[in-house]
Formats: C-alpha cells, sequence, structure tokens
C-alpha cells in the first residue's frame, strides 16, 4: 500500500473521522488486520478558526504549504486536506508540493455521479464553501447542477458549524435546523444534500433524511482508500 499524507487539525474532530474512516475502508479492502500507512500532522487550528479576510486566506496557505512540504519531505506519495473550508487554498498548496493533493469536491462530485444524482443538488457547509467558487466549481465541472445558496441557510450552517460543533457543542436546536433547512430544500425541488463539513454528520443522520445525502468526508476518504491501495497486491 502506499503511504498517504493527511493535513489534519482543521479540527481534531474532521481529523479524527478520516482517521477511523480511512482505516475502515482499509480493512474492507485488505482484511481486518490490515491498517493505512498514513502520515498525520495536525495543525493548531486556533491560527485558521472561522478566517474572514485574505490576510487570514494568505496566513492559512503558508501554514498549509508549509505542512505539504513537511509532509512530502517524510516521504508520503500524495495528500489530502482534512477539511472542506480550507481547499480555499488548494491551488496555493498543490503548486508548492510535487505529488498528488486528492481534492475533496472532486471525490464527492465522483460519488454523485455514480448515484446519478446530478440535477438539484444542495450544498450545505460554511459560508465559505457554500457561497464561493472555489467549491462550487468542482462540483459543477462533473456536470452537476447546484442550487444556488440561500443567503440565511449559509449565515445558519455557517454559525452552526463554528459556534457549536467544531467546538465539540452538538445541541438538539442544531439538529432541528439542518433538518428543516433539508426539509425545505426538497419541498422547493431539490433531490439530494451534500453535506460538505466534516462535523455536520454529528446533527445529520446521512440514511435518515427525505432526500439522499452525501458526506465530503465520506467521499473523500473513499478516494484516499482508492489511491492508497492502488498499487497493492
Amino acid at each position: 500500500m502506499r503511504k498517504l499524507g493527511i493535513i489534519g487539525g482543521l479540527s481534531w474532530i474532521a481529523t479524527r473521522a478520516y482517521y477511523e474512516l480511512i482505516n475502515r475502508g482499509i480493512q474492507k479492502r485488505s482484511g481486518p488486520t490490515a491498517s493505512a500507512p498514513l502520515f498525520i500532522e495536525s495543525l493548531e487550528y486556533s491560527q485558521l478558526y472561522a478566517l474572514k479576510d485574505e490576510e487570514g486566506w494568505d496566513r492559512a496557505a503558508a501554514l498549509l504549504i508549509e505542512s505539504a512540504q513537511r509532509l512530502e519531505q517524510a516521504g508520503v506519495g500524495a495528500l489530502i486536506i482534512a477539511a472542506n473550508s480550507m481547499h480555499r487554498v488548494f491551488d496555493q498548496v498543490s503548486d508548492a508540493v510535487g505529488i498528488p493533493i486528492l481534492h475533496i469536491a472532486d471525490a464527492v462530485g465522483e460519488d454523485l455521479v455514480r448515484a446519478g444524482q446530478t440535477d438539484g443538488v444542495v450544498l450545505l457547509g460554511t459560508r465559505a464553501v457554500m457561497t464561493e467558487g472555489f467549491f462550487r466549481q468542482r462540483i459543477v465541472a462533473k456536470g452537476i447542477d447546484l442550487l444556488a445558496p440561500d443567503p440565511d441557510d449559509a449565515e445558519m450552517v455557517d454559525s452552526i458549524i463554528y459556534k457549536e460543533l467544531m467546538l465539540g457543542k452538538v445541541t438538539r436546536g442544531a439538529e432541528r435546523a439542518l433538518k428543516t433547512i433539508i426539509t425545505r430544500k426538497e419541498q422547493q425541488g431539490a433531490h439530494s444534500v451534500v453535506l460538505a463539513c466534516a462535523e455536520l454528520d454529528q446533527v445529520v443522520t446521512t440514511n435518515a433524511n427525505v432526500m439522499p445525502v452525501f458526506d465530503t468526508t465520506a467521499s473523500h476518504c473513499r478516494a484516499a482508500v482508492e489511491w492508497i491501495c492502488a498499487d497493492a497486491v
């Protein structure tokens, strides 16, 4: 199996999910005693939390580039960034290393196409993920029709993510808010939902909603497992 590097700590809750899902995927493919060959660098998240201006994003790019280069020097063959929002600086990080970085939006886009869910897709995540082109355009490039984001929904979901879920706080209010958004979108003609934040699965049950729900973390980990096992005999 090939060795994969993970830029984590964004948040540690998301990194934990990545570690578990990747290893479960490896076990499913290679047997119950198998585990994934991983190098994980867990960054100090307070420097990267809830970025709102270009200065902050430039700082994020610099920190992720340094992390990616350290992991490359450690001998990994590819990288993943274990956070949806941090893919805003994907191009800068990718240009700074000589190994591939698996993009999370490409992974979930492939899963949507595979499932035949290409029309009326709702994207839920942080404000940046829901409204900016860096994430949406990668999915649309797969031939997927993403519904326009509702500004009020973007503010509410962003607040729940940063003020609750990333701090380890899970409330019934957040569960009800996400369920209301998903139900309303279905009534408005949506056909499926993409959870573009690893922490959202704490308040949204992917297999118990009115529409199919795709979790970008699960898709990213699926792509990671496929890469790790690509040369396995």
